[in-house]
């Protein structure tokens, strides 16, 4: 079997990048270990960029997204018994975010996929790349207990944190940079009207919470807790009470309760690679860098390495550009680590330290009132919150 590029992970990066490459006539195949139900059950982000939704109208599956996504133009900072607003809208020259869930971006994808009928290989066990740093790379799975090969002009790696990709890349190749953090977030799914019609972020003694939603009718809070924390130990009644404590007066007396649909606890760590490229694999999203969600950039940042490899590959196959192969991990990374910056800045300044003390809490304070004070500090905070520009592929 022989392929143009070879996509390792059918999430929504690996699946983003082959519609995009469809649509432009890049033959490509996806290979995912998973089954397509398991990759569907995974619950994580929900808040889109304004470069990631219109990333994803390019790729033309947008209807959906644009008919029953939230348009969100702010989102409030609560800190110091006190509720600052930031108007995204108003501050970035009319950019927002869209609230629209991961499962839902996936299954769009998934749906347009399906009807272009490239192929997608699921359940592809014991997964290999081979030769990637040579002009003739190829990838080896099994399926049903029957050898494959794969030949292919390049390798996407879209396959995760914990995936094949990064991994055949020699180690002494690679150069690591991780913060782990000592607590994580304890987030509860739950079919309950949201308690804002925007996101509330909010610092608080007994540490960070977060008002999210998936939809009008759909909910997701979440509570900072200790990294060692079990999810058995918090029964509803329990997590409703504490994300209670940690919000203002105002704001808890209007939040309706119900049973959750899902609980779960998420660790936080920053943590990059460099470079995102080994020969003719390039690493995407969480393969080559994790944020903590606090930013909310993690499938944001993906898009954008997404977007790039794609200008990129369009601009070989088109116009016989093979010398900005070796840029792509120089691009992605100037965004990379800006995203990273602001992501660890959100956590630094919201979150409960287990060495935080009153002079520490006074800083966090300070920090957040220096930027909501003047113009230019919402200004920073709104422009990386809908997401700074794509590095242009020039």
């Amino acid at each position: 079997m022989r392929t143009r590029v070879a996509i390792i992970g059918a999430g929504p990066s690996g699946l983003l990048l082959g519609q995009l490459l469809h649509k432009a006539g890049i033959d490509n195949v996806i290979l995912e270990r998973q089954s397509p139900d398991y990759v569907l059950g995974r619950i994580r982000a929900g808040v889109l960029e304004q470069g990631m939704v219109d990333l994803l109208r390019e790729a033309g599956v947008s209807e959906r997204m644009d008919r029953e996504g939230l348009v969100h133009t702010g989102f409030e900072l609560v800190f110091d018994d006190r509720r600052e607003h930031i108007d995204l809208q108003g501050l970035t020259g009319g950019k927002t975010v869209m609230i629209y869930g991961q499962t839902e971006v996936t299954r769009d994808l998934m749906a347009a996929r399906a009807a272009s009928g490239a192929l997608n290989i699921y359940e592809a066990a014991n997964v290999r790349l081979h030769d990637a740093d040579s002009d003739r790379p190829y990838v080896t799975f099994e399926k049903q207990g029957e050898s494959q090969r794969l030949d292919c002009d390049y390798i996407a790696g879209c396959d995760g944190f914990h995936g094949v990709s990064r991994q055949s890349i020699p180690a002494e190749r690679l150069k690591v940079f991780e913060r782990v953090y000592p607590f994580g977030w304890l987030g509860v799914l739950a079919d309950t009207p949201p308690v804002s019609d925007e996101l509330i972020y909010a610092n608080h003694p007994r540490g960070f919470a977060l008002c999210s939603m998936r939809s009008p009718t759909r909910t997701r809070y979440y509570v900072q807790v200790p990294a060692d924390e079990k999810v058995e130990e918090w029964p509803d009644e329990r997590f409703w009470a504490e994300l209670k404590a940690r919000l203002p007066a105002d704001i808890a007396v209007k939040l309706v309760t119900g049973p959750s649909i899902e609980k779960s606890i998420a660790p936080l760590r920053s943590f990059v690679v460099e470079p995102m490229q080994h020969g003719r694999l390039f690493l995407v999203g969480d393969a080559a860098h994790i944020v903590p969600p606090t930013g909310a950039k993690g499938l944001n940042l993906a898009a954008s390495d997404v977007a790039t490899l794609y200008r990129i590959l369009l601009k070989v196959y088109r116009e016989g550009r093979t010398e900005l192969l070796a840029k792509y991990s120089e691009l992605c990374l100037k965004r990379v680590w800006k995203a990273e910056r602001f992501s660890w800045w959100m956590t630094s300044v919201l979150h409960r330290f287990p060495d935080t003390d009153t002079f520490t809490q006074r800083m966090q304070q300070a920090e957040l009132e220096y930027y909501v004070s003047t113009e230019a500090g919402r200004t920073t905070i709104a422009e990386n919150y809908v997401g700074l520009p794509y590095e242009p592929v020039e």
